[in-house]
């Protein structure tokens, strides 16, 4: 069976090369007979369309509550995340009820349960773990999370809360969000002030003051002086601009905030807190550590509410529509926001085996840097649920949520890049699956790795009209092709030579890593076949559009396969010397192709309620093939001309 696998891949890669070939010699002279003198206006931008726009409006609890229980350091039952890390003693709280659930094989404690009053008043508020993920319903809960943690603090001293809001475009509804819910916070520490005797003989009006700040390229503060005046904050909160630079410097803004505070809490009459607000992970992502070492300067925790990072993948795309009524057009864009991966470094694949993914995937955790900061500052990262209006792409708004106990397995191994990074080379199998990653990675982020491919991003959009320059364009992406099917089979080279140690890796997150990547790489060099075979099959018969007005042939995903029809198949048979019969290959391909559906199967089988099932199944529903259909595209001729305004989220 081995030998069978090995041989499989070096006979697709010879009838690609063989297509390749033939696809070259076929260009030639129908480029140099192409006298047609016809203009044709493309547009460059070959993004995706969405197959999935689904909307639903978040639903927020704005009413203050009557009465309020003490939780100290995280949320009640609903977290996910990974099992927080205290910044000094450690003090381990479990927060799902697993025991009914768990085999014990020896003596162990599983958790501790504590009400939030003893351990506020027992352990002492530098003592409590940060909360990696506590799951809300909305702003409204997050704030009311809020004010139960900002009470811990006030029984102890003063406090002094920084709110930190990212001045991105994409968050400015948040930002109203937060406002509108402001009140809550004050309405609730009222009511503990009547109910708490400690907090009313600390009773002033200085005993909470607020300070609202921003970031976007810099920082800006927005209230005069730290202020106990609600209605100075929300309207601190209204003059928060959109920052047009597209520049997010979170950590940085945050280091420099708490630094720029952190004297009044030297003498221990103020505790210091900060609350950021944002959708994205910032730009800023390597300057995270000096964040921590400043919160714990301070012995400041950092709250974060922010959203779930994408899967893996350090990109979401946010809709954004031009309208100009006058002139009757309307265009809609998919503008890049960073926001991800969840890990310090990506455990998946970041290439969907034609050019770099859009699936869209949440992740069931909250991005590395901000999760990362509000563990190690003892704060807590808000999971705000609900689906974005704005934020696109087929998998993003599914109305699901991942199996909390289920992904407990797979929580993120939160260390420092660096520490990461070394860990992560102790592994032959970890490493191994890093380099394949590396290596077949077309996404330039400086952040995250040192080099990519810009080659493995394959044209599968917006391709011309007329026959010799579509056959021109399909030349140079068919080599492309070609190559990224060597580079697959390298990849699966290197994964097959580790896979006696998969059994020994102790963490559920890289053997799921692994599995999903093998998986997915036996899809990817079907799809790449298949995707060759179209072009060819276009090139040679070159229909015309069922539309007369297209302007433009496009490839799109489809269950069904393209089976070599005889003329195809003898062409190549004869030029080449395939070496089998067409029913021997059509088997070949029979084989491989249910051999791709068993290792997805498998992934779903072995990691079930977890977004490496989910991403299976997709790939699957998905299917192997591909169908050439036209379009009329930018009939206005302006899409182009409006791209170079864009706003930068």
């Amino acid at each position: 069976m081995a030998d069978f696998v090995k041989n499989t891949p070096s006979i697709l890669v010879s009838l690609a090369v063989h297509v390749v070939v033939v696809l070259v010699l076929m260009m030639i002279p129908l480029a140099i007979q192409a006298t047609n003198s016809d203009l044709l206006l493309e547009s460059i931008f070959t993004e995706d369309i969405p197959y999935e726009q689904i909307e639903q409006q978040l639903e927020l609890e704005t009413k203050p509550a009557e009465t309020l229980n003490v939780i100290a350091g995280g949320a009640p039952s609903t977290a996910v995340g990974a099992a927080a890390q205290p910044a000094s003693a450690p003090v381990n709280v479990q927060k799902a009820n697993v025991l009914n659930e768990a085999t014990v094989d020896a003596p162990r404690v599983e958790a501790m349960v504590l009400s939030g009053e003893v351990m506020a008043t027992e352990l002492g508020e530098g003592e409590i773990t940060g909360e990696v993920g506590a799951m809300v319903e909305g702003y409204g809960d997050a704030m009311g999370v809020i004010t139960q943690e900002i009470t811990r603090m006030m029984r102890q001293s003063k406090v002094t809360v920084i709110w930190m809001f990212d001045e991105s475009g994409s968050l400015e509804d948040d930002r109203k969000e937060i406002r509108e819910n402001y009140m809550r916070v004050y309405d609730e520490l009222n009511i503990v002030a009547t109910q708490d005797k400690q907090l009313r003989r600390r009773a002033a009006n200085d005993q909470l003051l607020t300070v609202v700040a921003s970031y976007g390229k810099d920082i800006h503060e927005w209230t005069p002086r730290p202020t106990a005046d609600p209605e100075q904050v929300k309207a601190a909160i209204d003059k928060v601009p959109v920052d047009e630079s597209g520049e997010e410097n979170m950590c940085r803004s945050v280091a420099q905030i708490i630094n720029r505070y952190k004297a009044s809490t030297a003498t221990g009459k103020r505790k210091l807190a900060i609350i950021v607000v944002s959708d994205e992970s910032g730009d800023d992502g390597d300057y995270v550590e000096q964040v921590i070492v400043a919160a714990k300067q301070a012995k400041s925790p950092v709250y974060v509410m922010g959203r779930e990072s994408m899967f893996g993948y350090p990109v979401a795309r946010q809709r954004w529509v031009y309208e100009d009524k006058d002139e009757g057009i309307s265009e809609t864009f998919w503008l890049p926001i960073r926001r991800g991966p969840e890990t310090a470094y990506p455990e998946c694949l970041q290439w969907d085996g034609l050019h770099a993914r859009w699936d869209g995937q949440a992740a069931g955790f909250g991005p590395y840097e901000q999760v990362r900061m509000a563990r190690e500052s003892g704060g807590i990262f808000f999971v705000l649920p609900g689906n974005e209006k704005n934020l696109v792409g087929r998998d993003v708004n599914l109305k699901r949520k991942y199996d909390f106990l289920a992904i407990r397995e797979y929580t993120p191994l939160l260390l420092s890049r660096e520490e990461y990074a070394i860990d992560r080379a102790k592994s032959p199998f970890r490493q191994t699956l890093w380099n394949v990653i590396v290596r077949l990675n077309p996404l330039d982020n400086k952040i995250l790795f040192e080099t990519h491919d810009p080659e493995l991003n394959i044209r599968r959009e917006h391709y011309p009209l007329l026959p010799a320059p579509f056959q021109q364009e399909a030349g140079r992406q068919a080599i492309k092709a070609a190559k990224a099917m060597l580079l697959i089979n390298e990849a699966l080279g290197y994964l097959d030579d580790v896979k006696p140690q998969r059994a020994a890796e102790p963490s559920q997150r890289w053997r799921a890593g692994y599995d999903l990547a093998y998986a997915q790489l036996h899809l990817f060099r079907l799809r790449l076949f298949q995707f060759l075979l179209a072009m060819d099959a276009h090139a040679s018969n070159m229909p015309k559009p069922a539309n007369p007005e297209s302007n433009e042939w496009n490839f799109w995903r489809n269950k069904k396969t393209l089976v070599p029809d005889e003329d195809q198949f003898a062409r190549l048979d004869k030029t080449f010397n395939i070496g089998m019969s067409r029913d021997e290959y059509l088997k070949m391909v029979v084989e491989e192709e249910k051999k791709a559906i068993e290792l997805l199967n498998g992934v779903i089988a072995e990691h079930p309620g977890t977004p490496w099932a989910f991403r299976a199944s997709r790939e699957i529903s998905d299917g192997f093939g591909y169908i050439v259909t036209d379009r009329l595209w930018d009939p206005s001729g302006r899409r182009e001309e409006i791209a170079r305004t864009l706003p930068k989220l």
